[in-house]
């Protein structure tokens, strides 16, 4: 997954789509009073993350209520390998029309590349529609970068999901959301896992570090010779983790980010002396499914920790960019006092920790009873809570 460039004509073809599906949606009439529900994330590219799960969620709880659909880049293949029911290609003529019938659309990453690509320029045409922003992970760990085009769209927007009281107070102070438009009901993929769930010895370990924006437009040389591909070089090449990592049988993940795709192949080609490292692109695979299967999680900031501190298993965040990170991005934790795992500033730090985890047995996370200062529900009922808020 990447974010996507349009091709040429596009914009004249979407405009055309966007008029007629406008009109034609004016003048039909629906036929039943059920409500009309368009569901989307990772740009329609995979059925992944909060959006899927809540999608999966009412495909079985209301589908005698509810129209429900699921938006889709028609470049994939899932769609008809899992056998999702309504699915709708991203950009036809039926896409736009439904936009415009809908009564709600709910979307993980961007209602524009989710759910109707380039609506941000025609947005001003539905007031009709109930729009959510459900969120593909929580937030913290990045500040938010707000594009020109994302502006309609926030501002459109009618509801944002949050995960606790605490994402809430980011929303509302740093983004200036109003209030009203916060709805906290946990997050959906936790439905997925067990809360408190520690491995009896760690045996799986996952790495995924995030992305950085001020990466992208690196050459080649320039990426290789930066310190966010040195470092993860340094871990996954170092003597010490491969024999431990060999002596205790661990089997190591390692997930590239998405928007990393441009340099993939300096990653994928890496050679290490052990058999017990794999890596894998993030089209390869299921996130929900490695980080549950996952005993333990090393990564830099990346969202996904928060659903390790939720299964109460060990993290270890490595901030070998930590001054460049909060000058370039920013973050609304303090990853100082407030990390919720194991703080490894080098790589000798990495295999401290991990000496701790695997040789010493520390296979719960150290830091699990701070997850009530960032969370507010463990009850596998975020779905329900939020379907609750938007259908009552």
């Amino acid at each position: 997954m990447e974010l996507k460039k349009r091709k040429r004509f596009e914009n004249i073809s979407t405009f055309l789509k966007v008029v007629f599906a406008f009109i034609i949606s004016k003048v039909i009439s629906k036929k039943t009073n059920r409500k009309i529900v368009l569901i989307g994330g990772n740009l329609g590219e995979k059925y992944e993350d909060n959006a899927s799960v809540f999608h999966s969620y009412l495909v079985e709880n209301y589908k005698e209520k509810l129209d429900i659909y699921w938006m889709y880049d028609p470049a994939t293949t899932y769609v008809r390998k899992l056998k999702i029911p309504n699915a709708v290609k991203l950009g036809t003529f039926k896409n736009y029309l439904l936009f415009f019938s809908a009564d709600h659309t709910i979307h993980g990453h961007s209602l524009s590349f989710d759910i109707a690509p380039s609506i941000d320029k025609y947005i001003f045409l539905n007031r009709k529609t109930t729009m959510t922003h459900i969120s593909h992970g929580i937030e913290g760990f990045k500040k938010i970068l707000i594009q020109d085009e994302d502006i309609p769209l926030l501002s459109r927007c009618n509801y944002f999901n949050c995960v606790s009281k605490y994402e809430k107070d980011i929303k509302l102070k740093e983004w200036g959301i109003p209030e009203e438009k916060l709805l906290v009901t946990g997050m959906a993929r936790f439905d997925n896992y067990e809360h408190n769930s520690p491995a009896t010895r760690v045996q799986n370990i996952l790495i995924m570090f995030t992305w950085r924006e001020w990466l992208f437009d690196l050459s080649e040389d320039e990426f290789l010779n930066s310190d966010y591909f040195k470092r993860t070089v340094e871990v996954l090449s170092d003597n010490h983790l491969l024999n431990l990592f060999e002596n205790r049988q661990v089997k190591v993940k390692v997930v590239l980010h998405p928007f990393m795709k441009k340099f993939e192949q300096h990653f994928t080609k890496m050679h290490t002396s052990t058999a017990n490292i794999k890596f894998y692109s993030f089209d390869e695979i299921s996130i929900g499914k490695e980080i549950d299967e996952a005993d333990m999680l090393l990564t830099d900031y990346s969202s996904i920790a928060w659903d390790f501190l939720y299964m109460n298993k060990p993290i270890i965040f490595f901030t070998f960019d930590q001054k460049e990170y909060l000058k370039m991005r920013g973050s609304y934790i303090n990853l100082d006092t407030d990390l919720f795992g194991y703080k490894a500033s080098s790589t000798e730090d990495v295999k401290k920790y991990m000496d701790l985890i695997l040789i010493d047995g520390q296979s719960s996370n150290s830091y699990f009873k701070e997850g009530t200062r960032f969370l507010d529900y463990f009850d596998q009922k975020s779905c329900e809570r939020l379907a609750t808020q938007l259908f009552k």
